[in-house]
């Protein structure tokens, strides 16, 4: 597989929503003692900034097949910067959750239009590869956002942190104005979105994907939403906090290179799911264990690794609506997307990582059982 300009663009793009993520993590203690509010309404910006993203995934996806992919692309960045520049300057935590919410709307872009380019260039075994390749590439993205994060809120809380998002936003509006090309087909099946939500939404393996790429998501998520808190009453800094950034790209790099080796000799995407759920379940019992500690990093290792192998193997859930993928897509997005706003809102109150991590695994394991096994087969 060839990679070339526009594969790194959009491998960029959709790096950056995990890097935003990322980077923002370590200031949430910041948030807390800036903004006088406690650590469950902190954690809540990140349910809130995931739900938005629901919102911003199918707004998005559907203008991207009206608009095309390039000028939607170029919107979102732009009503994103402008969000997190609202963010850095308000003193009110009300306006804070409002810049959050429109920032989640506006870099949704870099999830739904991105994977939509995604499969307008790729089909079938060369779109796995590219996922793949997706998938590593986000394993870089804790690194990089959570060591700048760490640094950033060390030298000037939440503010810098904000500051380097905004200007970010800049320099990939002015990148993909001047190299993303345009991909959508020039002939796009008119689509009526009612009729289209009813047969996405009574699709069962739509739903079964759904629900996977949600809770792995949660389960990795719900480190970045808790970590901070953990660190802090396990007495550790913030920039320790960034610095485990390292720990988890490790991790997603290592289950995406067995993902990888696996897949070349033939094992069933099926099977593989298989596996990343038994990595989940013995990863998020020792962080149960361990929580105590700070040596719950270890097992949370196998968790990483059980994101970094299956979400490649969740790539092909939208097969059967090449004629509307972007609509489609949109569509799919809104609903693992709420899912996890959702699930990020219940491990914000709930405050322990030792006990969202278990009762996820328990849900993948249940979703996996009630599914039928032909689904996920290559």
């Amino acid at each position: 597989m060839k990679v070339n300009s526009t594969l790194l663009i959009l491998l960029l793009m959709i790096m950056f929503p995990q890097i935003v993520e990322t980077i923002y993590s370590p200031a949430l203690r910041s948030i807390v003692d800036a903004f006088s509010v406690s650590t469950v309404q902190a954690a809540q910006t990140l349910s809130v900034y995931f739900s938005s993203f629901a919102i911003g995934v199918a707004v998005w996806g559907i203008i991207a097949d009206k608009w095309g992919r390039r000028p939607s692309m170029l919107a979102g960045l732009l009503i994103y910067g402008l969000a997190t520049c609202i963010a850095m300057l308000t003193d009110s935590f009300t306006i804070l959750m409002f810049a959050r919410a429109m920032s989640a709307f506006g870099i949704a872009v870099g999830s739904v239009i991105t994977q939509t380019m995604l499969r307008d260039l790729y089909t079938g075994v060369e779109l796995g590869k590219v996922f793949s390749l997706v998938s590593m590439g986000i394993a870089l993205s804790p690194i990089i956002g959570m060591l700048v994060g760490g640094q950033l809120t060390q030298m000037g809380g939440y503010q810098y942190v904000f500051a380097a998002l905004s200007f970010s936003a800049f320099l990939l509006f002015v990148l993909n104005r001047a190299k993303l090309p345009e991909t959508r087909p020039e002939r796009i099946k008119s689509v009526n979105l009612v009729l289209l939500a009813r047969r996405l939404y009574s699709d069962s393996h739509i739903w079964h994907s759904a629900l996977l790429v949600a809770l792995y998501n949660v389960a990795l998520f719900s480190y970045y939403q808790l970590g901070s808190f953990t660190f802090h009453q396990l007495g550790r800094s913030v920039e320790e906090f960034g610095h485990s950034g390292l720990i988890l790209s490790i991790g997603t790099l290592l289950g995406s290179y067995l993902n990888k080796r696996l897949l070349e000799r033939d094992i069933s995407q099926h099977k593989l799911l298989w596996l990343a759920n038994g990595f989940l379940l013995f990863g998020a019992l020792g962080v149960y264990l361990l929580i105590s500690t700070i040596w719950f990093l270890l097992p949370m290792l196998l968790v990483v690794m059980a994101f970094g192998i299956a979400m490649p193997n969740i790539s092909s859930a939208l097969q059967q609506y090449q004629d509307n993928l972007g609509s489609a897509g949109a569509l799919f997005g809104l609903l693992y997307y709420l899912i996890i706003g959702s699930g990020l809102m219940l491990a914000g109150i709930v405050q322990d990582l030792g006990l969202v991590l278990p009762g996820v695994a328990i849900l993948i394991s249940l979703v996996m059982l009630s599914q039928s096994r032909s689904y996920f087969h290559t």
